[in-house]
C-alpha cells in the first residue's frame, strides 16, 4: 500500500509545476542537484535491470505496461507504435528501454514505479531475481564447503572437471541386471569408441542446432565412480559462473534426504530445503530456468511407480514423496523445470526410457588413469611403482581399482602396510585387502576433520565392528545403503563410537537442511562387513540368518549357513549378493583372518572348513544350466578369494597355448568366463581356434560378449552356430571389436544371420570370413547390412566363391559406405565383370584404402577397368593383383594410370607374367610416379632386359622404398644395373632378389654398391649362387656399410671361408640385426667363427645357422657360445 501511495504521489500532476512556470523552483524538490541525482539514479535502474526486463517481461505484461504509460502521458502514441513494431518481444522491450533512457526522469519514474507496485510474478522476478540468485549461490557454496569428499580432484588430469561423461543410448542388460563390480570386471575402464563424449559444460545443452535442451537427464555410474562428487563440482562451477549461465536456480536434493519425508508439496519441499528462497513459486515458475538435481536414486527407499502413481500438477498440493518424485520426472509437476537424476545403473532402469531425454555415464578409471592416480598421490619413496607392480600381479585387485572410490581404499591400505615396520606380506585378495583396511582404520583412523574420541579401544572396536556388520548385512538384504541415527541405535551402535577412528574410517556422516544420514565408505565395505558378521554369526547361529526374525527354520552348523548364503546368491538374478559371498569365502583364509584378530571373535580354524568350501565351490562349477551365467562366473571369483587356483591356472595356460581342444567342460567354461573378466591378455585376444562346438559356444555365449578380439577359426562351425554368434553381436553389451571366423563351414544362411547382427552392432570393426562357403547369396546378405553399418572398417571374404554376382553387391556397398577401408576378395572368381563393377565404385568411393583382388581371373579386361578407376581415385593406398593373368595389354593401361595417380602406395603384381614389355612400361611409369612405395613384381618373366629398364627408372625415382624381383631369371648384367642404381638412389630400403641366378659376380656388384649406399635396410639374396667369393665381397661391404639391418644369404654355399670373412665383418659392423646363413655348408669351423665374432657385436638380434652340417652336439656348443657372447640374440640352429 505504501508503494502504491508513493507511486501516485510521483505521478500527481497537481503537485508538479507546468513547463510554462519553469522559472519557478519545483516545490517538491529541495535543490537542482538532488533532482539531477534522482534522474541519474532512475536511468541507472533501467540500465541495471536491462537483462531482467528483456528476460522476464511477457507479452501481456508489456501490453499492461504500455497502456499504463500512455495513460500517465509519459509515452506518446508514436512511441508506443514504435515499440509494438520493433519485432520480437525482446526487440520490443529493448526499444522501450531505449526510448526511456533518452527521456527525463519522469518517464523512468513511471516505468520503475509501475513495476515496483505490481504484484505480478513478472514484476517480482525483475526486482528480486538477481538478489535471490546471489543469496542462493552463497548458500550452496557454503554447503559445498561442508561436504568436501576425498576425491582424485587434486590430480589435474583426473579431476572430475576434466573427466568426460559418455553419452549412451539407454542402459545395457549388464548395467540393468548385474552388480557394479561385475560390470567393472567385464569392461575394466576400456574406452568405447562408438560412444560420444560429453563435457560437463555441455551436459544440459542441445546436441544439435535444431534439438532442444533435455528436460530429464539421467547420469549413471557404479558406486564409487564419483556421481555425488560430480554433482557438487557442477554446483560449484555454476555458482562461480563457469557453466550453465542461463540457469537461474539449481535446487540439489539427495534421495537420502527425501527418505525422511512422507507427504508434502513441491513448493514446501523447496521452502524446507532452501528457507532463504522466500517465494518458491518464483523459482519454480516457467519464467526462470531452474534445474532440479536428485542425487542417488539407488538410495531411495520408496518405489517409483510410474504406472499407478496418482497424477498431480499443482505445486502447492501435498502428496506422498514417491508420488511427488514420480510426477516431477513424468512432467505433470514442474514441467518447465529441468531434472537431473543420478543413480547406480541398475536402479536407473526403473525410470521408463520414454521419460528420459538424455542418459550419460561416468566411466571408471582406465589402467592409464590408475597409474596417473598412483603417481600423483603416492609418489613418495616410489610407493606408486610398488603399488602398481602389486596390482599387476594380482588382477582381481586391479579390476576393483577401475572404480575411483575403491582405488583410494586399495592404494591407502597398501601404502599403510608398506610404511609399517612389520614385514607383513601385501594382501593378494580383495578379502585380505578389506581386512587390512578395517585393521588400519581401527589403529589410526581417518577423523575427517574431527578429533577421534578417546575410548577403550580394543573392546569398543570389537563391539562396533560386530554391530556395524549386523547393520551392513541386514541393510544389504533390504537393499538399504543409507541409515538414520535411529537405524544405528536399533542395531546397538553407540553414536559416540561412530566418531572413533574405526567408526570414522568406515562410516560417512552427511548432514543437510532436512536430515542427517550415515552410509558406509563404499558399497563393497558394507558387503565386507556384512560377510564378516555372517561368518562369525554362522558358527553359533541356530536359525537362518537371512531371516531377521528368530521365527525361521532351524539351521545348525557353519557349512549349512555357508550353503544357504550361496543358495541365496545364486538365486539373486541381479547378483547383489555376489561380492558378499566372495568376501564370505575369502574369510575362510587364515591370511585374511589375521588382521581381524582384534576386531572379530573368529575362533580357531584348522583349515578343514577352507578345504570343504573349495570342494563345495567346485561341485557348484560342475552343476548348473547349459549356459554359463555371471552367477556361475562369480564362483570362480570365490575360488580366487579362497586362493584355490589350480583350475584357474590350468585353464589360463591352455588358453595361452591354444590347447583347449577337447577340454572345455562346464567347469572350464566357467573359469574361462572368469579369465575374460580379470585378464586383459585373455580378453584382448581370445584364441579359441579348434576348441569349440555348438554346445560350448552356447555355454560360453554370455561371456564372449566381453572379448575385444575373438578368434574362432577352424571350429567347423555351421549355420546354427552363426545364429548364436549373430545374437552375440546384436547384444547391446557386446564389446567385440574383431572377430575371425576363418576356416569354418559357414554358408549363405549363416552369412544371413551375421548380416542381421551387423545392422545393429556398433562395436565390430573387423570381420574375417576367410575360407568359408558363403557364396554369392551370403555376400548379398552381408552387402545389404554393410550399406547401413557405419562401424565395420575391414572385412575379409577370401575364398568364399562369391563370384561376379557377389562382387556386384559389394560394389554397391562401396558406392554408399563411407567407413570400410579394407576389402579382401582374394580367390573368389569374380572375373573381369566383377572387377569392372568394383572399379566403377572406386571412381566415387573415397574411403577404401586397401583392396585385395588376388587370384580372381581378372585378366586384362578387369585390369584395364581398375586402371581407369586409378586415374580418378587417389585415396586407394594398396592394390593387390597377384595371379590374375595380366599380360602386357593390362600392364599398358595400369602403368599409364600410375603416371597420373598420386595416391597408391603399394602395388602387388606377383605371378602375372607381364614379361619384358610389361617391365618396360612399369619403368616408364616409375620415372613419372614418385608416390608408389612398395612394388612386387615377383615371378613375372622380366629377365635381364626388363630389370635393366626398371633399374634405369630407380636411378631417378625418389618414392619407391621396397622392390621385390625374385624368380625373374635375372643374371649378373641386370644385377650390375641395379647396383649402379643403388649408387644414386637414396630412398630404396628393401631389395629382394631371391632365387635369381645372379652368381658371385652379381653379388660382388651389389657389395660394391653397399659401400656407398646408405638407404638400404634389407637385402634378400636367398639362392642366388653367391658362393665363397660373393660372401667375401659382402663381408667387405659390411665392414664399411653401417645402415644395412637384414641380410638373407640362405642356400648360397658360402662355406667356411665365406663364414670366416663374414665373422670378421661382424666384429666391426654395428648395424646388422638379422643374418640368415641357413644351408650354406659352413661346417663346425665356420659356425665357430660366427659364434666367436658375436662376442664384440651387440646389435645382432637374430641369426640362423640351420642346415650347415654342425650336428646336435656342435649345435649345442655353438648355441651356448652365442648366448654367452650375445645374450640378446635369438639363435636358430
Amino acid at each position: 500500500m505504501e508503494r502504491r501511495e508513493l507511486y501516485d504521489s510521483i505521478l500527481d500532476r497537481s503537485k508538479r509545476i507546468m513547463w510554462q512556470d519553469d522559472c519557478y523552483v519545483d516545490l517538491q524538490s529541495t535543490s537542482s542537484s538532488v533532482s539531477s541525482q534522482t534522474e541519474t539514479r532512475d536511468l541507472r535502474w533501467i540500465q541495471k535491470n536491462q537483462d531482467q526486463l528483456q528476460r522476464f517481461i511477457t507479452a501481456s505484461f508489456l501490453d499492461e505496461m504500455l497502456t499504463h504509460l500512455r495513460q500517465v502521458e509519459v509515452l506518446t502514441s508514436a512511441e508506443e507504435a514504435k515499440v509494438r513494431e520493433a519485432g520480437q518481444l525482446q526487440d520490443q522491450v529493448n526499444m522501450l528501454t531505449t526510448i526511456f533512457t533518452g527521456k527525463d526522469s519522469q518517464g523512468s519514474d513511471a516505468l520503475r514505479g509501475f513495476i515496483e507496485s505490481s504484484d505480478s510474478q513478472v514484476a517480482q522476478l525483475i526486482i528480486n531475481h538477481d538478489p535471490m540468485v546471489t543469496a542462493h549461490k552463497e548458500v550452496l557454496l557454503k554447503r559445498n564447503e561442508q561436504n568436501k569428499d576425498q576425491d582424485s580432484s587434486s590430480c589435474p588430469k583426473l579431476s572430475i572437471s576434466s573427466r568426460t561423461l559418455l553419452l549412451v543410448d539407454g542402459l545395457s542388460d549388464l548395467q540393468q541386471k548385474e552388480h557394479d563390480l561385475m560390470q567393472v570386471g567385464v569392461t575394466r575402464g576400456r574406452k568405447r569408441n562408438h560412444l560420444r563424449q560429453l563435457g560437463l559444460t555441455k551436459l544440459f545443452e542441445p546436441l544439435t542446432r535444431v534439438s532442444l535442451p533435455p528436460r530429464v537427464s539421467v547420469t549413471v555410474g557404479v558406486a564409487g565412480s564419483g556421481k555425488t562428487t560430480l554433482v557438487r563440482h557442477f554446483i560449484k562451477q555454476w555458482c562461480q559462473g563457469a557453466i550453465c549461465t542461463d540457469v537461474s536456480f539449481i535446487l540439489p536434493f539427495t534421495f537420502c534426504e527425501l527418505n525422511s519425508l512422507e507427504k508434502l508439496s513441491a513448493e514446501k519441499l523447496v521452502k524446507m530445503a532452501f528457507p532463504h528462497l522466500a517465494d518458491p513459486g518464483l523459482v519454480l515458475s516457467s519464467s526462470c530456468r531452474t534445474l532440479l538435481i536428485l542425487d542417488g536414486l539407488d538410495e531411495f527407499r520408496c518405489t517409483l511407480n510410474f504406472s499407478d502413481a496418482a497424477p498431480c500438477n499443482d505445486p502447492k498440493k501435498e502428496v506422498s514423496i514417491d508420488d511427488l518424485v514420480t510426477n516431477i520426472i513424468r512432467g505433470n509437476l514442474l514441467p518447465d523445470v529441468a531434472v537431473w537424476v543420478t543413480s547406480r545403473p541398475g536402479v536407473a532402469s526403473l525410470i521408463p526410457g520414454g521419460l528420459v531425454d538424455r542418459v550419460t555415464e561416468i566411466p571408471g578409471f582406465s589402467q592409464k588413469d590408475i597409474q596417473l592416480f598412483l603417481n600423483h598421490h603416492f609418489s613418495e619413496k616410489d610407493y606408486a611403482g610398488k603399488i602398481w607392480a602389486h596390482l599387476e600381479s594380482h588382477r582381481t585387485l586391479m579390476v576393483m581399482c577401475h572404480i575411483p572410490g575403491i582405488c583410494w581404499i586399495v592404494a591407502d591400505t597398501l601404502m599403510y602396510i608398506m610404511q609399517s615396520e612389520t614385514q607383513e606380506s601385501l594382501p593378494k585378495t580383495c578379502t585380505e585387502m578389506y581386512a587390512h583396511f578395517c585393521s588400519m582404520k581401527a589403529e589410526m583412523g581417518e577423523p575427517r576433520g574431527r578429533e577421534p574420541v578417546k575410548t577403550e579401544q580394543h573392546g569398543n572396536n570389537r563391539k562396533l565392528m560386530g554391530n556395524l556388520g549386523r547393520l551392513a548385512f541386514y541393510g544389504l538384504l533390504k537393499r538399504k545403503y543409507t541409515f538414520s541415527e535411529q537405524d544405528l541405535r536399533a542395531y546397538g551402535i553407540d553414536l559416540l563410537l561412530t566418531q572413533c577412528s574405526l567408526g570414522v574410517g568406515v562410516l560417512i556422516r552427511e548432514e543437510s537442511a532436512i536430515y542427517t544420514t550415515y552410509r558406509f565408505t563404499h558399497l563393497t565395505l558394507q558387503e565386507f562387513l556384512a560377510a564378516s558378521f555372517y561368518h562369525v554369526s554362522s558358527k553359533r547361529a541356530i536359525f537362518d540368518l537371512f531371516s531377521e526374525s528368530t521365527m525361521s527354520w532351524p539351521k545348525i552348523g557353519y557349512q549349512n549357513h555357508f550353503r544357504s548364503a550361496f543358495q541365496h546368491s545364486q538365486q539373486a538374478g541381479d547378483g547383489h549378493l555376489d561380492v558378499f559371498v566372495r568376501f564370505l569365502t575369502g574369510l575362510l583364509s587364515s591370511v585374511a583372518q589375521r588382521p581381524l584378530a582384534g576386531l572379530l571373535a573368529l575362533g580357531k580354524d584348522d583349515g578343514s572348513q577352507r578345504a570343504w568350501a573349495a570342494g563345495f565351490l567346485q561341485s557348484l562349477l560342475v552343476s548348473g544350466g547349459a549356459v554359463v551365467s555371471l552367477r556361475a562366473v562369480n564362483l570362480a571369483y570365490c575360488l580366487q578369494e579362497l586362493q584355490h587356483t589350480e583350475l584357474l591356472r590350468s585353464v589360463e595356460e591352455d588358453l595361452q597355448l591354444g590347447s583347449l581342444a577337447g577340454k572345455l567342460t562346464r567347469a572350464h567354461c566357467v573359469v574361462l568366463g572368469y579369465l575374460l573378466h580379470v585378464s586383459p591378455e585373455c580378453s584382448e585376444q581370445t584364441n579359441l581356434t579348434s576348441s569349440l562346438t555348438y554346445s560350448t559356444v552356447k555355454c560360453l555365449l554370455p561371456q564372449l560378449l566381453y572379448c575385444s578380439h575373438l578368434r574362432l577359426e577352424n571350429n567347423n562351425f555351421k549355420d546354427d552356430v552363426m545364429e548364436l554368434l549373430g545374437s552375440l553381436l546384436s547384444a547391446k553389451d557386446c564389446h567385440i571389436q574383431k572377430i575371425s571366423l576363418a576356416e569354418n563351414n559357414i554358408s549363405g544362411k549363416g552369412a544371413k544371420a551375421l548380416s542381421r547382427a551387423l545392422l545393429v552392432n556398433r562395436t565390430l570393426s573387423s570381420l574375417n570370413l576367410r575360407n568359408n562357403n558363403i557364396g554369392s547369396k551370403g555376400a548379398k546378405y552381408l552387402a545389404e547390412a554393410l550399406k547401413m553399418n557405419q562401424v565395420l572398417v575391414s572385412i575379409n571374404f577370401q575364398n568364399n566363391a562369391i563370384e561376379e554376382e557377389g562382387a556386384q553387391a559389394l560394389a554397391e556397398v562401396l558406392q554408399c559406405n563411407r567407413k570400410l577401408v579394407s576389402l579382401n576378395l582374394q580367390k573368389n572368381k569374380i572375373g573381369a565383370g566383377g572387377a569392372k563393377r568394383i572399379a566403377d565404385a572406386l571412381k566415387t568411393n573415397l574411403a577404401l584404402t586397401k583392396l585385395i583382388l588376388c587370384g580372381n581371373q581378372l585378366g586384362d579386361k578387369g585390369t584395364i577397368a581398375l586402371a581407369e578407376a586409378l586415374t580418378v581415385n587417389h585415396t586407394l593406398l594398396s592394390l593387390q593383383l597377384q595371379s590374375n593373368s595380366i599380360s602386357n595389354r593390362g600392364m599398358t593401361a595400369l602403368t599409364k594410370a600410375l603416371r597420373s595417380n598420386r595416391g597408391l602406395l603399394s602395388l602387388n603384381l606377383r605371378e602375372n607374367s607381364i614379361g619384358v614389355e610389361g617391365a618396360k612400361n612399369m619403368a616408364h611409369a616409375l620415372r613419372d610416379n614418385h608416390s608408389l612405395q612398395d612394388l612386387d613384381l615377383t615371378a613375372n618373366l622380366l629377365h635381364d632386359e626388363g630389370v635393366q629398364a626398371i633399374a634405369g627408372a630407380i636411378k631417378v625415382n625418389q618414392g619407391l622404398t621396397s622392390l621385390h624381383l625374385q624368380w625373374n631369371f635375372i643374371k649378373s648384367s641386370a644385377t650390375k644395373a641395379l647396383a649402379q642404381a643403388l649408387l644414386s638412389n637414396t630412398v630404396m630400403q628393401l631389395l629382394d632378389l631371391q632365387e635369381n641366378a645372379i652368381g658371385n659376380e652379381g653379388v660382388i656388384f651389389l657389395a660394391e654398391a653397399l659401400k656407398t649406399n646408405v638407404s638400404l635396410r634389407t637385402l634378400c639374396l636367398q639362392g642366388v649362387s653367391a658362393g665363397k667369393s660373393g660372401a667375401i665381397a659382402m663381408a667387405g661391404a659390411l665392414m664399411v656399410n653401417q645402415t644395412l639391418q637384414t641380410l638373407d644369404l640362405r642356400g648360397n654355399t658360402v662355406g667356411m671361408e665365406g663364414a670366416k670373412a663374414l665373422a670378421n665383418a661382424l666384429k666391426s659392423n654395428r648395424s646388422l640385426k638379422s643374418l640368415n646363413l641357413q644351408e650354406n655348408s659352413l661346417g663346425m669351423d665356420g659356425a665357430i667363427f660366427i659364434a666367436t665374432a658375436l662376442k664384440g657385436n651387440h646389435q645382432l638380434t637374430y641369426i640362423n645357422l640351420q642346415g650347415n652340417g654342425i650336428g646336435e652336439s656342435g649345435a649345442k656348443v655353438i648355441s651356448d657360445a652365442i648366448r654367452t657372447n650375445a645374450p640378446g640374440c635369438v639363435v636358430a640352429i
